[in-house]
């Protein structure tokens, strides 16, 4: 071989090398930044009974401790079709001692060094410690298909005359029932009668704290439903404070992950356990928080007290740290968060002046979301009356608040609660209402940025009911000044005497005119708009703003008179060709059909005490 060809078969081999390490080295690269290849999963396809694995979970502070697994086999179409779920045997002295236990939920388990998935099952009452695993690849692809949190406007129906507080209402005497301790605990808790026997998602430990146990008690039947296992006053309160940022060992697998839905002076956090990391992205639980789907939920490192152990399911005593993120996704193989991303949360404020003259303020963060901020908002307003107040006996409960939206008025709300029995649960829920109403008035734009209350507490009972009407005659003309007299009588059987001068508008039609004088609540009642759908969410917040009172009385002028509601708007004495036209065979819905129109409503000042009832005169219209 010439001295030539040997060179070139030097270079050649060379290039060879060169070509095959940078080859080797953008392989690596590519899996270095690519972390969630197959290779560091293992397959559930090669899953076999009898196979060892580690696991990582908090049992105190916040390290991960290791543990050892058996498998026992495979559960297909587990808990739904199409998904999966790993038996095993949790080994060791420690967790012989305490079970399966809640807060462990998310707890990640490998094989060979490759992730499994999360501890996510177990039962009740076993004398072994049998968890179900979620598969990591089943968490990972329910949440990397797109996410929709854009949801068109659906207005939904409201009814106004439900907002206003009646003690007598069936939906106020289901919120009572609701709260009596009666109700059954939902299917999600591991803990729950009758569970022994099915596989159920470990309960997530919601620990309670600046909440009196006995409220914690009350609304516990609530909080099972949803799968979670209340614990009052054992830990530390979730703080409102700044975002920190997120280190290499930020929530690293096996550490404890908690979400407040409450923070500040009072605080309600869930605990579970950190499956996979990747990146700024954090995958827990491996079952739903509350299957809410889209969320935004604060996300905060934590700390475990111990695992307390117990019979039925032991529990973590946990409590939150540093805020790092937000929860954003919430579904069926377990909950996913991004790191360095704030939530947007609803300040709330409450001022309360107690029956002894003292005050007292209470300021704390909630969750936006329409099914869980409207019970938040009952438990710490019970929370706050009945740390002072009496619940039994007379009293009276004065509620001034104000509800801030984005880009929108603000909306006022005023109330009094005159009772002898549960005032507080009363005031609970008159304030969860409009709350309610908006977060399930179905419009994407409503941004809730401020809530605060003023309540003002007096031990005793003032009520009073409308007895009759005097008015000084009988025919008057339009324009014309005319006092009514309203007659009440109070609880101690003393009378009211309320006069009230109006003017009968210059345009009112000749004819009977009827004078109707009546408390907040039924002059609500006969709104003939009650049960509308609104267009808008301005013009839902014009209606919220419309809401009567309860301590003082209303007179409005009305007649009889063929209208509709077209729109949401009210359009009294249509002629008869349109009432025609809306009632033929052609026309199907748009509009409500009214038999009487107002033509002037009056608020008078607010009464000494709340009443009810209500009253009508006629009187004549005659020309001048």
């Amino acid at each position: 071989m010439t001295r030539l060809v040997k060179r070139l078969v030097r270079h050649l081999a060379v290039a060879m090398l060169l070509i095959v390490g940078v080859g080797m080295s953008l392989t690596a690269f590519g899996q270095k930044t690519q972390p969630e290849t197959n290779a560091q999963f293992f397959p559930i396809e090669q899953v076999k009974p009898g196979m060892k694995a580690i696991g990582y979970t908090v049992f105190t502070g916040s390290e991960p401790k290791k543990f050892e697994l058996e498998i026992l086999g495979v559960l297909t179409s587990f808990p739904n079709p199409g998904q999966n779920a790993v038996l095993s045997k949790l080994l060791g002295d420690e967790l012989n001692h305490t079970g399966v236990f809640q807060g462990m939920s998310g707890s990640p388990v490998y094989i060979d060094g490759k992730l499994l998935g999360a501890v996510a099952f177990g039962y009740q009452f076993a004398k072994d410690p049998i968890a179900g695993i979620t598969p990591i690849k089943e968490m990972l692809a329910v949440f990397e298909q797109k996410q929709n949190d854009k949801k068109a406007d659906q207005p939904r129906s409201v009814s106004f005359s439900e907002i206003s507080f009646n003690a007598d209402s069936r939906e106020y005497k289901e919120f009572v029932e609701s709260l009596s301790g009666k109700s059954g605990v939902g299917a999600q808790a591991v803990a729950a009668p009758g569970s022994a026997q099915v596989l159920m998602p470990i309960a997530t430990p919601l620990s309670i704290t600046g909440v009196a146990p006995e409220i914690v008690a009350r609304f516990a039947p609530l909080f099972q439903s949803w799968g979670f296992a209340p614990v009052a006053g054992v830990s530390g309160a979730a703080q409102i404070g700044d975002l920190k940022k997120a280190t290499a060992e930020t929530l690293k697998p096996g550490s404890t992950i908690v979400v407040p839905l409450v923070r500040g002076d009072y605080s309600l956090s869930a605990a579970g356990t950190v499956t996979y990391r990747d990146g700024n992205r954090i995958y827990a639980f491996g079952h739903p928080f509350l299957s809410l789907g889209v969320s935004e939920f604060p996300m905060h490192e934590g700390e475990v007290v111990t695992v307390m152990s117990s019979q039925a399911t032991s529990f973590k005593l946990s409590f939150p740290t540093e805020m790092v993120g937000t929860i954003s996704g919430d579904r069926s193989t377990g909950i996913y968060g991004e790191l360095g991303k704030a939530p947007k949360m609803i300040p709330v404020t409450i001022n309360l002046k107690t029956s002894l003259g003292n005050r007292q303020t209470y300021n704390f963060d909630v969750v936006a979301d329409r099914f869980l901020t409207p019970i938040l908002m009952q438990m710490t307003v019970l929370s706050t009356i009945t740390s002072t107040e009496r619940a039994i006996g007379d009293s009276t409960l004065q509620i001034r608040g104000n509800i801030k939206l984005k880009d929108q008025p603000d909306i006022t709300m005023e109330n009094r609660l005159s009772v002898s029995m549960n005032s507080p649960l009363a005031a609970a829920f008159a304030v969860s209402k409009p709350i309610s109403t908006l977060f399930n008035s179905g419009f994407s734009e409503m941004r809730m940025e401020k809530i605060t209350f003023d309540i003002a507490s007096y031990d005793t009972r003032s009520t009073g009911r409308l007895d009759r009407l005097w008015i000084n005659r009988t025919e008057v003309r339009p324009g014309e000044k005319i006092e009514i007299q309203a007659f009440a009588r109070t609880d101690s059987g003393g009378e009211y005497i309320e006069r009230i001068p109006v003017e009968i508008p210059a345009d009112t039609p000749l004819g009977e005119l009827q004078i109707v004088v009546g408390d907040g609540a039924s002059i609500q009642a006969q709104e003939p708009r009650t049960g509308i759908s609104p267009k808008s969410l301005s013009q839902l917040v014009r209606e919220l703003n419309k809401i009567r009172k309860s301590d003082r009385l209303y007179v409005k002028f009305t007649r009889s008179e063929s209208g509709a509601i077209i729109n949401n708007e009210e359009l009294p004495n249509l002629p008869p060709s349109v009432l025609a036209t809306l009632g033929s065979d052609r026309t199907s819905g748009g509009y409500v059909k009214t038999g009487s129109a107002t033509f002037f409503e009056k608020e008078l000042p607010p009464a000494e005490f709340v009443i009810s009832g209500q009253r009508t005169l006629t009187v004549n219209v005659v020309s001048k």
